[in-house]
């Protein structure tokens, strides 16, 4: 069809299609003619990138970058227009194009360039872009200019006055390396380094790319960011350091991944590495499972190996932490209200962790330190544990029974700033990021006025709880998993757990009022453990809807209950009813991998999120927000009748 044919048919623009028919037609060229300095030119000034050109060309992509040198075929950059021609702009924003005048030549004097995160996911951007601008603070405090790029327009750091250049390009190794050259002066000390530990999983990928390249990192080398990254890597370096960790291997085929699933047993937790924010991270129970899961693991790895773990059901914990290759500092330890499974972006953090013992602490700072120093961490780590032992889930509101010794494994090390930097910063008064900064540049801990260890304890509880948006998210099902799925987080800070937790729990539309009417589904295997929170619901004075064999069980317990049909095709009032009506104020409801289960639980998630009605598909998750309702009454503030205090962020960290 010729362009307007198909403009016809389609109704899509003539401007458009003829500019996809350009495209087409170099991609023609590129397949059937030698590459010259001609061809090349047009190509790039289309947007075909080195490795796109280079598999058209049969050429490796730094084949095609040496051509473009030698041939001069460079892009140049040009200034954003922010006043839009009105007035004369001015302002040091820059985007790439195959012309002729450069708008930027490079800055003179120290500089560094700070890699952004892009355009990732929606809910795992924000925290990054926070601690990429304090990045760029930091550095400007230092006498160091700041040169930010990133591609998210939603971002703070792509803001023109963030830092002394912005380049609003695509987040790619060619991209950045063309920046970089761009930067490097021709009387000066060599291309500018890349801070690589503020812009999440993106930036640490380039890490690598960078370091063949033979440019510079400014905090820690390409090897430590490697050594964590790479599974097989990892597990020789703790096993050198004698830190236990969960059994597993990274794997590339079926066969491999079925044999060590069997030596180290089910259930077992499959991921590819080097992704974020759990990404195609799943916990499977049989080998069927396994061999779905490596039909389309590999896409969200991009061809790299598939990481196996023994799935451990315990408490998680995580640590950011502060090295500048001779000392240690830990902000705080978080400890999550939900087990192990949740990922960590989805799941309630608590600092100080309330339930953790003296013990279990002072493992979980030994560890740290020792995997930094090892490491010649420079910069920041971030360090997840899991605890065996005792039950997975305690309580901050009742005594700890005793229980037995308890284990602390390393589940994972993150080599970079994560999500919970701006949490851990607010709550303690510790500018994590900027002393981090400061620290890649050379000065110590020492030289900033602290030292190693574990940072004074402050005398609050502050929660951290995801929020999730799939009211907006039409079909899209939102149990807690592996996988992460909130779009933003909140934070309660308090003197007391109730009435922090209140606040987290109100700011993320998980409250649980007086005399609600709360409908169950517990899944078979969760049964045994919810009797505790179906007890703590009818002492708290909720009523209690349940499908047929959650109410069974609520009947042997001797308690009121009002059955409802589970399965949606067998008659009315069924359990989406009773949502859609407004009949009831809240939903417990965990997953069973049984595929019809799964498909009813899924409209009765999609059912409460639809008439946004707080959902819980953690038992535990359940558990902390019917604990406080119970003891918030016990919290009242005096005169005010409140179960909190109300302050500023300062005042919480000056003490009670």
């Amino acid at each position: 069809m010729t362009p307007e044919t198909l403009s016809g048919h389609t109704l899509v623009d003539p401007w458009f299609i003829h500019a996809l028919q350009r495209i087409v037609e170099m991609e023609a060229h590129l397949l059937g003619e030698t590459l010259t300095p001609s061809l090349l030119r047009r190509a790039k000034r289309l947007g075909f990138s080195d490795d796109q050109v280079g598999t058209l060309s049969d050429m490796l992509p730094e084949q095609v970058r040496s051509l473009r040198q030698s041939w001069d075929i460079r892009p140049v950059y040009k200034m954003v227009d922010t006043c839009a021609a009105e007035f004369e702009a001015a302002t040091p924003y820059y985007y790439s194009t195959y012309e002729q005048e450069n708008e930027a030549p490079a800055l003179k004097g120290h500089k560094a360039v700070v890699v952004g995160s892009g355009p990732i996911r929606i809910g795992q951007g924000i925290e990054f872009d926070y601690c990429s601008v304090h990045a760029a603070w930091a550095l400007q405090e230092e006498g160091v200019k700041s040169i930010m790029v990133n591609s998210n327009p939603e971002t703070v750091s792509t803001d023109f006055d963030t830092s002394h250049r912005l380049y609003f390009e695509p987040m790619d190794e060619e991209s950045l390396r063309d920046v970089i050259e761009n930067e490097t002066e021709d009387d000066g000390d060599g291309p500018p380094p890349s801070v690589v530990q503020f812009g999440g999983q993106t930036a640490i990928n380039l890490s690598q790319s960078l370091a063949q390249a033979g440019l510079p990192l400014l905090g820690s080398g390409a090897e430590a960011i490697d050594i964590a990254s790479d599974r097989h890597k990892f597990e020789e370096f703790l096993a050198r350091l004698g830190i236990p960790q969960p059994p597993g291997a990274a794997v590339t085929s079926v066969e491999e991944a079925l044999r060590v699933a069997q030596d180290i047993g089910y259930p077992v937790v499959v991921r590819p590495s080097y992704v974020l924010g759990g990404r195609a991270m799943e916990i499977v129970q049989n080998a069927t499972e396994i061999i779905r899961y490596l039909t389309v693991a590999t896409e969200a790895g991009q061809g790299r190996p598939v990481l196996i773990d023994k799935y451990m059901e315990g408490r998680e914990c995580e640590v950011d932490a502060i090295c500048d290759g001779h000392e240690v500092l830990i902000p705080g330890v978080m400890e999550h209200i939900e087990r192990a499974g949740v990922h960590s972006g989805d799941s309630m953090a608590v600092y100080p962790g309330l339930n953790l013992t003296p013990e279990e602490v002072d493992t979980i700072v030994d560890y740290t330190t020792r995997i930094g120093l090892a490491l010649n961490v420079s910069g920041l780590i971030n360090v997840q544990f899991v605890i065996l032992g005792g039950a997975p889930y305690r309580s901050p509101l009742f005594p700890r029974e005793d229980s037995p010794d308890t284990s602390v494994y390393v589940l994972e090390v993150n080599p970079r700033a994560s999500r919970t930097i701006p949490f851990i910063s607010k709550v303690t008064g510790l500018p994590v990021v900027n002393l981090a900064t400061r620290v890649m540049l050379g000065r110590t801990l020492k030289d900033l006025g602290h030292s190693g260890g574990l940072w004074k304890r402050q005398k609050i509880v502050a929660i951290k709880a995801p929020v999730f948006s799939m009211s907006k998210l039409t079909g899209v099902d939102w149990y807690m998993g592996p996988e992460m799925k909130s779009t933003g987080e909140v934070m309660g800070v308090d003197h007391d757990f109730p009435s922090a937790v209140s606040k987290a729990l109100t700011a993320s539309d998980l409250t649980i009022k007086p005399e609600s009417v709360v409908l169950l589904s517990i899944a078979d295997k969760d049964k045994a453990e919810s009797t505790t929170l179906i007890r703590e619901l009818l002492q708290a004075g909720i009523k209690l809807y349940a499908t047929e064999g959650t109410a069974a069980m609520i009947s042997a317990m001797n308690a009121p209950v009002t059955v409802i049909t589970k399965r949606l095709s067998e008659g009315h009032p069924n359990v989406v009813d009773v949502i859609n009506e407004g009949r009831v104020n809240g939903v417990v409801n965990t997953v069973s991998q049984a595929t019809s289960v799964l498909r009813d639980g899924f409209y009765i998630r999609r059912a409460a999120a639809e008439r946004r009605i707080p959902c819980f598909t953690s038992l535990d998750t359940a558990r902390a927000a019917v604990e406080s309702l119970l003891f918030g009454s016990g919290s009242l503030q005096e005169d005010q009748g409140r179960p909190y205090s109300i302050k500023r962020s300062e005042e919480y960290l000056d003490g009670p």
